[in-house]
């Protein structure tokens, strides 16, 4: 089965999360990868990869969106999505010349509307459907935004014909034909788990920011100078020691090792990485970009007990001291929550897939070559 994956490229969330179920389909499939931005950078070493257009947040001077460069400097790939620009119709030849049979999408518009166009079946495997695709779930000051990105969602995605979410916490799905897993862990993320069961965690917080060249501003960096524990820091442009702050280059083998052995996190919201601290054990302190789905992800981790929300804004070293001062009560929940989806996501992926080839397509000769030799429901 020749499978093209959509992969949303802005911050390196799916991309770990795509990393998780990407072998296995591998094995068994034709895989392409089409993505941007950061998640290029991530995946394209690994798998076929094409670039494509991408659409994401721009910052101001303060850390924080900037609502009038986003929108400025996103015209044009809207345009191009919407109005079937160059990027979609390469897309869409990429699609033609490669015979693409079924599209699997992260959170990726370009693949989903071309998936559309061409009338491929498609798979949506994400977190942000958990917003469009479950019952509201929203705190009541969050209620509103909620459903408007939610409608935001489904509009841009369209309705695709199988429906799967990977989520650290538990929602109800809208339809039959949406299921919901646990998180994805990677294997490099089980290995660490199972060398580091039962060990003591060590007396460094860990910091992750998903755009740090942004968001990692003066006042966060006054704040982790003045705590009394070492802090390694990811997703900066700063390198090397500098007082009780350690900033480290991307790589997945020695962040993973330092979430495994760390006393607690200190990051943006993102679904990924929190699933996987809790994996470990680890309380979190989630300091949401503005954006719904990372400020519903902060109030879930108070909700469940695993940590508490912070903000980029207003970040001060009394916030991390309470989150700190709290360790205990967050790690006493830990039990309740820790689960790992892959095995589950594969399965129901495979199935998803026989289903799918299972049911009646157009002819491949609308596709630019003629449909492959019988693709038997086993094969997939």
């Amino acid at each position: 089965m020749r499978i093209a994956y959509g992969v949303m490229g802005y911050g390196r969330g799916h991309a770990m999360r795509s990393l998780s179920v990407l072998p296995a389909l591998a094995q068994e499939h034709e895989i392409t990868v089409f993505t941007a931005g950061d998640a290029y950078e991530v995946l394209a070493p690994r798998f076929p990869t094409v670039r494509i257009p991408m659409i994401g947040y721009r910052y101001n001077s303060r850390g924080g969106h900037s609502l009038p460069r986003t929108l400025g400097e996103n015209l044009g790939p809207m345009a191009d999505l919407m109005l079937r620009g160059p990027g979609m119709e390469g897309v869409e030849r990429e699609f033609r010349d490669r015979g693409i049979q079924l599209v699997i999408s992260d959170s990726e518009a370009w693949t989903h509307r071309a998936a559309q166009r061409l009338k491929l079946p498609r798979i949506s495997f994400d977190h942000v459907g958990i917003i469009a695709w479950c019952k509201p779930h929203f705190p009541a000051d969050l209620y509103l935004a909620g459903l408007r990105d939610g409608l935001g969602y489904r509009a841009l995605m369209g309705q695709p014909e199988r429906i799967l979410i990977s989520s650290f916490y538990p929602a109800e799905p809208l339809h039959a034909g949406t299921r919901i897993v646990g998180p994805m862990l990677r294997d490099e993320v089980l290995r660490a788990g199972a060398v580091s069961r039962g060990s003591e965690p060590k007396n460094f917080l860990l910091a992750y920011f998903n755009k740090g060249e942004h968001q990692y501003r003066p006042h966060i960096d006054r704040a982790l100078r003045l705590l009394d524990c070492p802090v390694v820091v990811y997703g900066t442009p700063n390198r090397g020691k500098s007082d009780n702050i350690e900033f480290r280059a991307p790589s997945n083998e020695w962040f993973i090792n330092d979430l495994a052995h760390c006393r607690g996190v200190l990051s943006t919201a993102g679904n990924q990485l929190i699933g996987e601290a809790i994996h470990f054990g680890k309380p979190v302190l989630a300091m949401p970009e503005d954006a719904f789905e990372q400020r519903l992800n902060a109030h879930m981790i108070e909700r469940m007990g695993v940590g508490m929300r912070g903000s980029l804004a207003t970040l001060t070293p009394s916030d991390i001291d309470r989150f700190l001062g709290n360790e205990s009560y967050y790690r006493s929940h830990m039990h309740e929550h820790p689960r790992d989806g892959r095995a589950e996501a594969i399965e129901t992926l495979h199935r998803y897939i026989g289903e799918l080839v299972r049911q009646p397509r157009p002819s491949k000769t609308r596709l630019g070559r003629r449909r492959p030799a019988g693709v038997k429901p086993s094969q997939a």
